[in-house]
């Protein structure tokens, strides 16, 4: 809850953003105070108008590539009422998903689970509006705070004071500079935007379209394997780079890098081996594709060599030159990176699977240019601020190149969202009758993950 002067009330915590990671630290907030110990009070801000996680990618046949056992809670507390375990208790279906004999479930189901989660916080969440600005308000004399500016879908602005806030604003869709120009034009989406974006054209004739999907990751081979099954006569072109689909290393060793601890390694090593290390397993995360997947894909392709019907192609060593908009469709110079040579193609629809950008030097952070040191992140996803700066901001999934490849996914949410929460908690003004600063770290000691690099 808010508190404060009547005439200016102050949040303890404003997240901006409730997507996974901050809902992972709404959880782990309520689990210090569920213990009695004293905790400050979030409030988020989100601009969807109610919870969804990856809305335009919710494909009816694609599955988590993360265990379920990596979800909101479980790593750091598996008798957590939050757990994916109870989440199917409380559906009635833990018997049949145990059934099933999979770590992976649906991405529909997932995406269930998070909501179920997420609505037993809507008290604390202001949906509906997008942050456009923070800055410092240093008032009348009293300790500074930060003035976070949001605006909903009328337009309006929303001025709120925080003494703390912590950002997950996910990744923002990368558009290659060929198609900067079309961003506007229908006929071209992103692939976070893909199942709103291609359901007008279930209308029309399918034989009669030609649909391309631009990218050779994960994302593209599943858009590409749904359009095939929604449009079942029309021609489909997977245009990407790389000579072939590459699998996606998930072996057991390498998997490890996504364990917790190895966020410790990679932090205290120096910037150049950081790098190389972000390098050496991109093959886990990055331009690679589910093994199933591409044996399903190559199933399809040799299927149509015993028809002699094509529908779909893998173009691969295609690079997109240009891009045109005409009123028959979207016309893309296409070379080939192997002869040199070059095409024009019409397609009906383009759908870019090219990724996501997170950089941390956001617009919304304008106002603070001045008061941040190098646009840096500390041990404890702590903005590094200038000395005199008193509020802090924390941030999530915007630090791959300090705290490495899991930092944008979902494996470390659970521990880093206990992170977040306890480096909240040390400097929370404690409520009456409530344990002292030494207490409350003496209670945390159990559940500490080496918080280091303050």
């Amino acid at each position: 809850m808010p508190g404060g002067s009547a005439h200016r009330p102050v949040f303890d915590v404003i997240g901006i953003g409730f997507g996974p990671s901050n809902l992972a630290l709404a959880i782990a907030l309520d689990a210090i105070a569920q213990r009695g110990m004293p905790a400050p009070k979030a409030h988020f801000i989100e601009k969807q108008e109610s919870f969804c996680w990856h809305r335009g990618m919710l494909l009816p046949d694609s599955d988590m590539q993360v265990s379920f056992l990596k979800d909101l809670v479980t790593l750091r507390d598996p008798t957590s009422r939050f757990t994916f375990t109870n989440y199917l208790h409380q559906k009635g279906r833990l018997e049949a998903f145990i059934n099933q004999r999979s770590f992976f479930p649906s991405r529909i189901e997932f995406n269930d689970y998070l909501g179920w989660a997420a609505t037993q916080f809507d008290a604390s969440c202001f949906y509906g509006e997008e942050v456009v600005a923070i800055d410092l308000d240093r008032g009348d004399g009293s300790p500074a705070l930060l003035r976070i500016a949001s605006q909903d879908a009328a337009g309006r602005m929303i001025t709120r004071h925080a003494r703390d806030a912590v950002i997950a604003l996910g990744g923002s869709p990368s558009i290659p500079p060929v198609f900067a120009s079309l961003r506007k034009d229908p006929r071209i989406t992103h692939s976070s935007r893909y199942l709103d974006n291609i359901a007008p054209f279930e209308a029309r004739r399918s034989a009669e379209l030609r649909l391309a999907v631009i990218g050779g990751g994960q994302s593209a081979a599943e858009i590409t394997l749904d359009l095939h099954g929604r449009f079942p006569e029309a021609r489909i072109d997977l245009l990407f780079r790389g000579q072939a689909l590459k699998p996606a290393d998930d072996t057991p060793f390498v998997n490890e890098i996504f364990n917790p601890d190895f966020t410790d390694f990679v932090f205290a090593q120096a910037a150049e081996r950081r790098r190389d290390i972000l390098q050496e397993f991109r093959s886990t995360n990055y331009a690679v594709v589910d093994t199933a997947l591409i044996e399903r894909l190559y199933a399809i392709l040799y299927q149509q060599t015993v028809t002699g019907r094509r529908h779909l192609a893998l173009c691969p060593r295609r690079e997109v030159c240009a891009a045109a908009p005409s009123p028959q469709g979207i016309v893309l110079d296409i070379r080939n990176l192997t002869t040199g040579g070059s095409e024009s193609t019409r397609y009906d629809a383009v759908i870019l699977a090219t990724g996501y950008e997170r950089n941390i030097r956001h617009t919304m952070l304008a106002g603070l240019e001045d008061q941040v040191k190098e646009f840096a992140v500390l041990r404890d996803y702590r903005l590094r601020m200038q000395p005199d700066f008193h509020p802090r901001i924390f941030v999530q999934g915007a630090s791959e190149s300090s705290h490495g490849l899991s930092d944008t996914l979902l494996s470390v949410l659970a521990t880093r969202a206990w992170e977040i929460a306890t480096a909240l908690a040390r400097l929370a003004p404690p409520p009456p009758d409530m344990p002292s600063l030494p207490s409350l770290c003496t209670s945390l000691a159990t559940y500490d993950i080496r918080h280091r690099g303050v």
